[in-house]
């Protein structure tokens, strides 16, 4: 037996006929599959509805056979012509009625449209906008409309949300410069002047300015995400009189209209947790805003770098850090749990206590005697410890009056210098030694542009300074006007593999330098070139920024250096580190079950876990299959973004969920929409 091998025929694109008759002209074909069926109730519904918004959908008719048959006869339209015939019982028109028809004479395609119904005839989103407008200044319920059109009724109540934008925006919608989902944050704004000035931008070509609504919308509303929400539940926020607004489209979290009394639950079980460790003496400032106002003597504590402790100090205190990031994630997992408050708040009060003990060994053992607690999304609340500010050593090394108990911190090392000459500043004024200085400054510019070497030992010098030892940052103090950030964001982690293990690096060249007994230009100038090239990278790559705090907030110019570079270092983050808890805890239920069906591990029972659970479960798998997300590696991330978009596993729950004509209309590329074959 032969194969048979599929062959691809190219499509065919057929000009239809398109013909305005007389309504008198038009019968109901028999080959039409509902010949035989009695008008059904509703017929009476759909007439009112195109006497109040005309006709939306074109008939597909056949000529006429013979003298027994109208000079059209319809192949799909029965209900719309059935619905024309009470319209012009009633005398609301007349024979003459212009009805817009598509002629078919071939008989495949009159075989296509009696099979195929009004799905071969595709009408524009924009026009049933425009439409359900006119349905509904005509004083027809939504019920009504839903009842005729054969939608459900919250299609129609987005659908007529949609129909108070001013025209120019249906008109932008309708020639593609904007998408559904632009036009659906159209409408929520409630200027009607802001939507005109959009609207037309798009339509002019100047594209649609999703940034200036996001912008609006986000000004002064609190919804459900907010982080006071990680103690606050929304059932005590009802029961407390709080109101919610449910977004109409299903597509932004509910906003909360009263965010004062969310306010007040959060500081009444804020406060609880705070009277623990007001009553061991330390002073709690709970706040869900600004930061209160604070004693000038006070210090912040926070994260200790490599070359601030000696070395067992340091280990006690990556200890304790490690202390603290676990009973961090058990308070996460206790909140996202929803269990018993009591359970949740000793949860939250161990995660403090070991925040407390890692900063006060991060600092020599000083003492914490001042906290600021405000709110957190993962852990509820989050901290910063601070302590008394140590008094300044005099020259003859005697201190204040402090404590005689009190540690000492470690001698600072101090680097060597080399001479510098003395500068000539007899009978010169100020402006000829800016003069001198000017000229000598461009002079090794010169010089150290003429030799890649020593330019090379200048710039790893002043990086390793800067990032590493964290002095001489100000211009005075160095020759080189190089300035570096290493990154450290707030509220952000140390991850151990990865840049936790570069920090190690450059903790141990610290180390190294110290050792040496040379200033830094000396010390880096002697460096084998592959060592030199090493600590260029390291310093390089810490210095790296491509985080967003916001999705409103997209660095583009920086992802494609990123893109570029992960190409370049053929980036992957697998290598090194797998999505771990704290990665995957701020993750939907919705993209946790994406990442499994990304990497091959989807699993139905996967489904019915509770959020904790499933955080773990996609942790261990994958672990196991050494994948993590293609974003992390930068390279083509967005590209891969947007491939994973249709394939998605549907979470309603997420905002990011979007329901573009679910249940009313398939949307196609070109912006068309199918109705429903029940209003045909």
């Amino acid at each position: 037996m032969t194969d048979l091998v599929p062959v691809s025929m190219p499509a065919v694109v057929v000009a239809r006929d398109e013909r305005t008759v007389r309504l008198g002209d038009i019968g109901i074909a028999r080959e039409n599959l509902r010949f035989n069926e009695p008008p059904d109730d509703d017929i009476p519904t759909l007439a009112a509805t195109m006497k109040a918004a005309g006709q939306l959908q074109r008939l597909t008719v056949r000529p006429g056979r013979g003298r027994k048959e109208e000079p059209w006869m319809a192949l799909d339209g029965r209900r719309r012509r059935l619905a024309l015939g009470l319209l012009l019982d009633a005398g609301e028109i007349d024979e003459t009625y212009p009805v817009t028809v598509y002629v078919e004479t071939d008989p495949a395609r009159q075989a296509a449209a009696v099979l195929l119904t009004n799905t071969a005839v595709p009408v524009h989103v924009a026009d049933i906008i425009a439409a359900i407008g006119r349905m509904l200044k005509s004083r027809l319920t939504v019920s009504v409309i839903s009842r005729a059109l054969g939608y459900a009724e919250i299609d129609v109540k987005r659908l007529a949300a949609l129909a108070g934008l001013p025209p120019v925006a249906l008109a932008a919608l309708k020639a593609g410069r904007m998408t559904l989902k632009q036009a659906r944050l159209l409408a929520r704004l409630p200027d009607k002047a802001e939507q005109a000035e959009l609207a037309e931008a798009a339509l002019d070509g100047h594209g649609f300015q999703d940034w200036r609504i996001t912008e609006r919308l986000d000004e002064g509303r609190v919804t459900a995400r907010d982080r006071r929400c990680a103690l606050v539940d929304s059932v005590r926020y009802g029961e407390a009189g709080g109101r919610t607004e449910a977004d109409l489209f299903g597509e932004l979290a509910p906003v909360l209209l009263d965010p004062d009394i969310l306010t007040d639950l959060w500081i009444r079980r804020a406060r609880a947790i705070a009277a623990v460790f007001e009553a061991e003496g330390i002073a709690v400032h709970v706040t869900a805003g600004p930061e209160p106002e604070l004693p000038d003597d006070l210090e912040a504590l926070g994260y200790v770098y490599g070359g601030q402790l000696p070395a067992e100090d340091m280990a006690r205190y990556r200890a304790q850090r490690e202390v603290f990031n676990e009973r961090a994630e058990t308070a996460r997992r206790a909140l996202s749990e929803a269990g018993d408050p009591e359970t949740v708040d000793a949860a939250i009060i161990a995660m403090i206590r070991a925040r407390v003990t890692a900063d006060q060994t991060g600092c020599g053992g000083r003492v914490v005697t001042t906290m600021v607690m405000w709110p957190a999304s993962g852990t509820g609340v989050d901290v910063r410890c601070y302590t008394p500010e140590e008094p300044e050593i005099e020259e003859d090394g005697s201190t204040g009056s402090g404590p005689p108990d009190q540690a000492s911190a470690p001698p600072a090392y101090v680097p060597p210098e080399v001479a510098a000459p003395a500068p000539e500043i007899d009978g010169v004024n100020h402006a000829l030694h800016a003069v001198r200085t000017d000229v000598a400054t461009r002079g090794l510019i010169r010089a150290l542009a003429d030799d890649p070497g020593a330019a090379l030992t200048a710039l790893i010098a002043r990086l390793f300074t800067v990032l590493v030892l964290r002095t001489h940052v100000a211009r005075p103090d160095s020759a080189l006007a190089i300035l570096a950030t290493g990154f450290n964001p707030a509220g952000g982690r140390v991850i151990e593999p990865l840049d936790g293990e570069v920090r190690q690096r450059l903790d141990d060249r610290r180390a190294t330098w110290q050792a040496s007994g040379e200033t830094v230009i000396a010390w880096v100038h002697a460096l084998p070139h592959g060592e030199k090239m090493g600590l260029l990278a390291e310093l390089t790559a810490i210095s790296l920024d491509v985080r967003e705090e916001r999705t409103t907030l997209i660095r583009r110019s920086a992802r494609a250096e990123a893109a570029e570079l992960a190409a370049l270092c053929a980036a992957d983050v697998t290598l090194h580190w797998t999505p771990d808890a704290p990665f995957l805890q701020p993750h939907s239920k919705g993209l946790l079950l994406r990442m499994l069906e990304a990497m091959g591990a989807e699993d139905d029972r996967a489904k019915s876990l509770k959020k904790a659970e499933l955080v773990d479960w996609v942790a261990e798998q994958a672990a196991s299959r050494t994948w993590a997300p293609a974003g992390l590696s930068w390279a083509g991330s967005l590209q891969d973004d947007a491939g994973e978009a249709d394939d998605r596993v549907i979470d309603e729950q997420d905002p990011a969920f979007d329901d573009d004509g679910v249940g009313a209309f398939a949307v196609t590329p070109a912006g068309e929409a199918a109705l429903d074959p029940a209003a045909a």
